[in-house]
């Protein structure tokens, strides 16, 4: 079981500090990407907002070289692309290439001595044209007369698709041309191979001037008068909130009204935020007891949305004064949690918002706007079963972003109630297209990374299921047991942290295979029907019960279901052995275990690979023996429930699983709860008549045992309905 999730851990560990690592280095250059834009070019660029108003110092006249380049780069646009003709040098050559290729289909069919394999290779190793194997043995089928017709055929269609203009861009639309011009009175057959061989020698034939389209070019360039701008004394360049364009930064730049700002303390902050976040995270990972694969790989794909979320961010928010409030941070908070959990989601959400807002003019209000935004929401998303919980938590990050808004603004005495309602709007904004991004990525990643979201298993266990449907009309019995195996699994999972609503719907799937032959398994067939196993040996017994799983695994496929669901099906019997057949095989035998194969009757597995696996492989067992045996108390009930259990541990099938002891008891005693409710004794009614006694009368119950499953199984007993004289 969990032998070797120590040796497992320290390489998952490594792999993990090493993410840690190269995460923390791509954020850190996240928060430089401001400093690193200002030390490099000078501030403020293009796009960004003005933090001041600015005016002309003096009067100034110049020629301003970005609204000339404007209009020289329109002049250059209307400029077609020119075009030269080669003559008919390509038609000739292509002409030549196709003679040259028949004249080569010609001798192939007229070699008496190669075998018609010989001869389709000979045709497949034609280099200028790759015909089909169809086309092949049609041509080598031919005529001379018809093959000499297509020959001629093939040439001069080549030659009307060749006499026309011909451009590069334009070669599939020629090409898609030649079956039309192919003559009507060859058969569609001969018609074919005519436009396939012409097809493959139509080619450009008139290429692209890149000097005389650069010359006419920079002629319309040259052409274009420098544009003249000024500026009285006092007369406003930009105001503050203006987004600048390139004119404006121009126009600043003329004036001296800007230079460079590098700040070398800003990477000294940096440095020291991205490091208290990293040592955070290493302590959060060092609290996990056993880092499994499936957990590095969730950690990755964290990890991944984390930093593509930050780097983003940090390139579209600085700068700016309403973006940073319509910025759908919390999407990641949401993503992660659909995904993952709710904890992962909140523990990285925090640091996220921490290194967004970082270095802003108003990271403090920022952070909390982001921080409180991601919580919220997280927590309305709930388990992300519906998608109404995603606008949920839309509406959540919305309501929480407008309070820090309100919070922060209102106590101001300049406060612009524009520009609170255009953040409030921004907040509503960003609510909206958090819960929309979350519920598209937390879809098509789930499709990538072959998870199994809580929305899909929702969806899995609507009664209106085709397949449940399917399970409920064929195989009634089956279905009942399958039910009462979900209803064990999911209360077990509950009870160790395991998965349980995976494990509900896993259960509710694990014996749809049974769906082929219903009649083969007990549980399905009706009161004094014959067993059709007595009639077949043990070994044709077994393997039509072993074949419920490759069954269901066909059906799972068929109906598209999630690979954590298909995984039940295949493991819920692990690879267990089919006692009752197997033991009449031995008798069969005279008693010689040797004269037996113990892996014919043995399922193909593979075993348990998962907590939930294995917990509906220890529900699906214990509920088929408590059937059968019908324990008197609740100790008998333990100690059939517990004779599985150890069952499947002596037998290794648990293996694979990191299930402990201790949850190994918790398992027994969450089945004998749920069992203890379910089959008990019960009474029969007593008659309304003279000779009715008073006292109940425990109704016997008749045991059935299956001759298929590995499991024995029995039919429930009906109580009886009381009689009216």
């Amino acid at each position: 079981m969990a032998n070797n999730s120590a040796s497992e851990s320290a390489p998952n560990k490594v792999f993990l500090g090493l993410l840690v690592l190269v995460g923390s280095g791509l954020a850190l250059l996240a928060l430089l990407i401001p400093t690193l834009s200002r030390a490099l070019s000078p501030p403020p660029q293009p796009g960004d907002v003005a933090t001041q108003d600015y005016r002309a110092p003096e009067p100034i006249t110049y020629d301003s070289e970005v609204l000339t380049e404007q209009r020289r780069e329109v002049a250059e646009r209307a400029v077609l692309p020119i075009y030269t003709s080669t003559g008919t040098i390509v038609a000739r050559t292509q002409l030549e290439r196709l003679r040259n290729s028949l004249a080569y289909i010609t001798s192939v069919r007229a070699d008496e001595y190669a075998t018609p394999q010989e001869k389709k290779n000979d045709l497949a190793a034609l280099s200028d044209v790759q015909l089909s194997p169809d086309t092949d043995a049609t041509i080598l089928g031919l005529t001379d007369a018809r093959w000499q017709a297509i020959q001629q055929e093939a040439i001069v269609v080549l030659e009307r698709v060749m006499r026309g203009t011909i451009r590069p861009e334009r070669l599939d639309g020629a090409r898609a041309s030649v079956p039309a011009l192919v003559s009507l009175s060859l058969p569609e057959s001969q018609a074919d191979i005519v436009a396939e061989l012409a097809s493959a020698f139509v080619a450009p034939n008139s290429e692209y001037s890149e000097v005389l389209t650069e010359t006419a070019r920079q002629e319309a360039h040259d052409s274009v008068t420098p544009v003249s701008r000024s500026y009285a004394v006092g007369q406003t360049v930009a105001l503050r909130g203006q987004i600048l364009g390139e004119s404006d930064v121009e126009a600043l730049e003329q004036l001296k009204l800007i230079q460079p700002q590098p700040k070398w303390q800003n990477l000294l902050s940096a440095v020291a935020i991205v490091l208290l976040i990293t040592v955070i995270t290493a302590l959060y990972l060092s609290r996990q007891k056993a880092l499994k694969p499936q957990f590095g790989r969730s950690i990755t794909m964290i990890v991944v949305l984390f930093l593509v979320t930050l780097i983003s961010a940090r390139l579209t928010i600085p700068s700016h004064t309403v973006i940073p409030y319509a910025f759908p941070v919390a999407a990641y908070g949401l993503t992660v949690a659909a995904l993952f959990g709710a904890e992962l989601a909140m523990i990285t959400a925090v640091p996220l918002a921490i290194l967004v807002a970082f270095g802003l003019p108003n990271a403090l209000d920022l952070t909390l706007y982001y921080v409180l935004g991601s919580l919220f929401g997280v927590l309305a998303l709930g388990r992300a079963r519906r998608i109404v919980s995603f606008f949920k938590a839309g509406a959540a990050v919305a309501l929480a972003g407008s309070i820090v808004i309100l919070a922060y603004h209102l106590p101001l005495p300049t406060t612009d109630w524009l520009g609170v309602a255009t953040l409030t709007g921004a907040a509503i904004f960003n609510g909206l297209a958090s819960a929309s991004i979350a519920l598209l990525l937390q879809f098509f990643l789930a499709q990538f990374l072959d998870m199994t979201t809580p929305m899909q298993l929702m969806d899995l266990t609507r009664p209106d299921h085709p397949l449940v449907q399917r399970l409920l009309n064929t195989a009634p019995g089956t279905y009942q047991h399958s039910l009462q195996v979900a209803n064990m699994a999911e209360q077990a999972a509950e009870r160790i942290d395991a998965d349980p609503l995976l494990t509900r719907v896993g259960a509710l799937y694990h014996d749809v295979g049974k769906l082929r032959n219903p009649i083969f398994f007990i549980e399905n067939q009706p009161p004094g029907f014959p067993n059709p196993h007595d009639k077949l040996d043990p070994l044709t017994s077994s393997a039509a019960i072993i074949r419920h799983v490759p069954d269901g695994l066909d059906l799972a496929h068929k109906y598209r279901l999630p690979g954590r669901i298909v995984d039940f099906i295949a493991e819920h019997h692990g690879t267990m052995v089919t006692r009752y057949q197997y033991v009449r095989a031995i008798e069969a035998a005279g008693g010689n275990e040797e004269n037996v194969d113990e892996d014919q009757f043995r399922y193909p597995g593979p075993q348990p690979q998962s907590r939930e696996t294995a917990i509906v492989m220890l529900a699906d067992g214990s509920e088929a023996r408590v059937r059968a045996e019908r324990p008197v108390d609740e100790d008998e009930l333990r100690e059939l429930i517990q004779g599985v259990v150890e069952d499947r541990v002596t037998s290794n099938q648990l293996d694979d699983t990191d299930l402990t002891l201790r949850e190994l008891n918790v398992i027994v005693d969450s089945f004998t709860g749920t069992l203890k409710g379910v089959y008990h004794p019960r009474m029969k009614y007593p008659q309304l008549s003279k000779e009715a006694s008073s006292e109940p009368v425990t109704t016997p119950l008749t045991n059935r045992i299956s001759e298929g499953d590995s499991d024995v199984k029995v039919d429930m007993s009906v109580d009886t309905p009381p009689s009216v004289p």
